[in-house]
């Protein structure tokens, strides 16, 4: 008797959830390298004009004066590929706009507390400078914290308690040039880089991965750049924080989403070549707006000029892409594990160069002027950078490892 034949039952294999993308958190690290690289500058003498960041009113740009915005676009990079992963795990947009909120609001409370210390009238405050950084700094590694799902969340509770205790005490007790009080005088980086990070999230969440919202949003603010850049917005909007208002900063982070949508595209379908053709169209088309929007209202970081935007948008997009060929495509991403850490716990490695101020300080430890000139000292700066890379990833083995 013949036996009754089987049909095989297909094996539906769960929707793999991608939220790292090996190129991203590469250019991520390196991008971070080069922040702590150009802000060390200070401490040094007799080096290049072009690798520092050039005065305001100056038509132009420095190495420091493309770092930020990479960052920035970079940021933007990483926002679909998060967005899409909380949603597969079950996250609704009330839950994805809540997050965001809350990850904006904790970068704008360390950009402003890092800001006021740049300008604190030590005594005034009673506090030296580097103090009030380190203890404002250990304070936002205790709030924002991985811990371990095994520590008692009590004890959890009770740390970020203190934390936030000690950072209403520190903005209390500050004082600042002319006896001024803890306010918010500028945003900082880190306030910077929320309120980009919140106006661009905000659209992702509500785009749904729908190219032609992403690419009208990335217009508008690109527009609104140029409309800021030319003095003609109405007062009215003037309510809406600059950051955003501005279009410039919001624009290099929608810059990053747009790029990283089409990255999703073009990588499911295995098509790199065309996705490499297209990113380089795409640059020299942003590079000819910078050319052209120059003429107006010329090049320059402080004035976040749309000619800034376009320039630095196209120098990040040419730079994923030949870290994606070889990373991704050439397979060489082992080459790049040392500096892993900066890409994957870039806020943690942000931080430690306050704390190594602040030791080297206490310590009263000094290099000599031969190690902080030309050459030798622009060796030492690198040096240094990689030093907190190197720290971050020490701190990330034992268990501190920070995430928003």
């Amino acid at each position: 008797m013949n036996q009754p034949q089987t049909v095989p039952i297909p094996v539906i294999q769960p929707l793999r959830v991608v939220n790292r993308v090996d190129s991203i958190d590469i250019l991520r690290a390196l991008t971070m390298i080069l922040m702590i690289f150009v802000n060390d500058l200070w401490s040094l003498t007799n080096i290049p004009a072009w690798l520092e960041h050039v005065p305001g009113g100056v038509d132009g740009i420095g190495l420091a004066d493309v770092v930020f915005p990479a960052f920035l676009f970079i940021v933007g990079m990483s926002l679909p590929l998060a967005v899409n992963a909380r949603r597969q795990k079950g996250d609704s947009d009330k839950v994805l706009i809540g997050h965001v909120l809350m990850r904006s609001v904790a970068l704008l409370v360390m950009g402003v507390f890092l800001v006021n210390g740049e300008s604190i009238d030590e005594t005034a405050t009673g506090l030296p400078r580097l103090v009030w950084n380190v203890l404002a700094c250990g304070c936002f590694i205790r709030l924002w914290s991985v811990y371990p799902k095994t520590a008692d969340r009590w004890n959890v509770l009770i740390a970020k308690l203190v934390a936030v205790g000690l950072l209403v005490t520190l903005a209390m007790v500050y004082r600042g040039e002319n006896n001024s009080r803890f306010a918010t005088h500028w945003w900082g980086i880190l306030g910077l880089i929320g309120w980009s990070y919140l106006g661009a999230a905000l659209v992702t969440v509500f785009a749904r991965n729908r190219p032609a919202v992403l690419v009208a949003a990335w217009i508008g603010f690109a527009l609104l750049s140029m409309l800021a850049s030319a003095h003609v917005l109405p007062e009215a909007i003037s309510i809406i924080p600059s950051a955003i208002s501005g279009g410039t900063l919001v624009g290099l982070t929608m810059g990053g989403v747009v790029i990283s949508t089409l990255f999703q595209y073009y990588r499911e379908r295995g098509d790199s070549k065309r996705m490499t053709l297209v990113f380089i169209g795409v640059s020299l088309v942003l590079i000819g707006f910078s050319v052209y929007t120059r003429t107006f209202w010329g090049l320059s970081k402080l004035a976040a000029t749309p000619a800034w935007l376009f320039l630095c948008s196209a120098f990040t997009i040419l730079a994923f892409t030949a870290i994606y060929w070889l990373v991704d495509v050439g397979g060489k991403a082992h080459w790049f594990t040392w500096i892993k850490p900066a890409g994957t716990d870039t806020l943690l490695c942000y931080l430690i160069p306050y704390f190594a101020y602040a030791f080297t300080t206490l310590l009263n430890l000094h290099l000599p002027d031969a190690l902080l000139t030309g050459g030798v000292g622009l060796l030492k700066s690198a040096l240094f950078a990689l030093l907190c890379v190197w720290i971050t990833g020490r701190l990330n083995t034992v268990g501190i490892r920070l995430k928003l």
